[in-house]
C-alpha cells in the first residue's frame, strides 16, 4: 500500500465531516523512515492548498506562516526557505514554490500530517468521535512511513492516538508505545503551538529539541 491509496478515503470523509467547499489535505514529507512524523490536529480553509482551484499537492500548513516559525527554530528548515515565507503572503505560495517547501523538508527527514484531514472553514473544535474515524487510517501511514518517533500535538490528539487520556502539561518528554501490526512506536505528546496555543511554541521548541536529541542519542547506541 502506497500513502496515495488512502487518499480517496480521506476525500470520502471530507464529504463527510468537512467543508464542501474544500478539499481535504493530505500529508507530505518524507516518506521514508522519517526520524519524526508530526501530527497536527485538522487543517482549515486557511491552507491554500484546500481551495478548490489550487492546482498543486495538498501538502499541510501551505499558505501558512505561523507553524514554519515552529520548524525553523528546532532546525528542521533552511533560511533561505525560511524568509522567503515570512517574506511572501500566503496567497502568493506557488505550486513551485510550496514543492520547494516540502523538498526541503524532505531533506530534514520528517514528515507532516494531520490525525484529522477534513478541512474546516475555520479553527472550530471537532469530538473526538470525527477523529476517531480518521485514526485507522493514520495508523496505516504510520505504518507505511514507518517513522523513527511521532510527536503528537495537543491533548485531544495525543489522547486519541495514544488511547489514553492525555493532558500534555503532565506528560512532557514521557514516551508512550503505540504498537501497529506488532510493531511498537515511540511516541510524545507536545503542547499544540498554532493558533490559540501559540503562547505554548516555545515549550513546543524545548520538548522536540528534547526529542531530537533523544533520536541522536538512540542512533548512537545502535
Amino acid at each position: 500500500m502506497k500513502l496515495e491509496d488512502l487518499n480517496k478515503e480521506y476525500d470520502k470523509l471530507q464529504l463527510k465531516h468537512g467543508a464542501k467547499e474544500l478539499n481535504s489535505i493530505y500529508n507530505g514529507g518524507c516518506d521514508k523512515n522519517p526520524d519524526i512524523c508530526f501530527v497536527f490536529m485538522n487543517p482549515t480553509g486557511k491552507i491554500l492548498a484546500s481551495n478548490k482551484e489550487w492546482m498543486g499537492p495538498r501538502y499541510p500548513w501551505i499558505g501558512v506562516k505561523n507553524v514554519w516559525d515552529l520548524f525553523y527554530a528546532i532546525n528542521l528548515l533552511d533560511k533561505e526557505i525560511y524568509g522567503k515565507i515570512k517574506e511572501i503572503k500566503g496567497k502568493e505560495w506557488t505550486v513551485e514554490f510550496s514543492k520547494q517547501v516540502y523538498d526541503n523538508v524532505k531533506k530534514h527527514k520528517y514528515f507532516i500530517t494531520n490525525l484529522g484531514k477534513c478541512t474546516q472553514i475555520d479553527a472550530r473544535p471537532l469530538p473526538d468521535s470525527v477523529y476517531k474515524e480518521y485514526l485507522e487510517l493514520l495508523e496505516k501511514e504510520i505504518e507505511i512511513i514507518d517513522p523513527k518517533v511521532i510527536v503528537l500535538f495537543g491533548n485531544q490528539v495525543s489522547s486519541i492516538v495514544i488511547n489514553k487520556k492525555i493532558a500534555v502539561s503532565q506528560v512532557r518528554k514521557q514516551v508512550f508505545e503505540k504498537n501497529i501490526n506488532g510493531k511498537k512506536y515511540k511516541c510524545y505528546a507536545v503542547f499544540y503551538p498554532i493558533g490559540n496555543g501559540r503562547y505554548n511554541m516555545n515549550k513546543s521548541i524545548e520538548d522536540i529539541k528534547w526529542i531530537q536529541h533523544s533520536i541522536k542519542m538512540d542512533i548512537k547506541e545502535k
